[in-house]
């Protein structure tokens, strides 16, 4: 894991977290927390991928 996929999790979090605000402030609360939402789906799936990519490496290692 480098740091730039933390740089991209950091990126997404400001992003998310300006339209939160932006959205609020317009008076759509809804469509706020459904790009909140969105927001963490695409985190915890960029995450997973990254989890997926370690068994792959310790399989790999170990020979399993």
């Amino acid at each position: 894991m480098s740091i730039d996929f933390v740089f991209k999790i950091a990126a997404i979090g400001i992003i998310v977290a300006v339209l939160d605000q932006v959205l609020k402030n317009a008076g759509r609360n809804e469509m706020a927390t459904m790009t909140t939402l969105a927001g963490l789906v695409i985190v915890l799936i960029m995450v997973v991928q990254q989890i997926s990519s370690l068994f792959t490496t310790i399989k790999s290692v170990f020979g399993l």
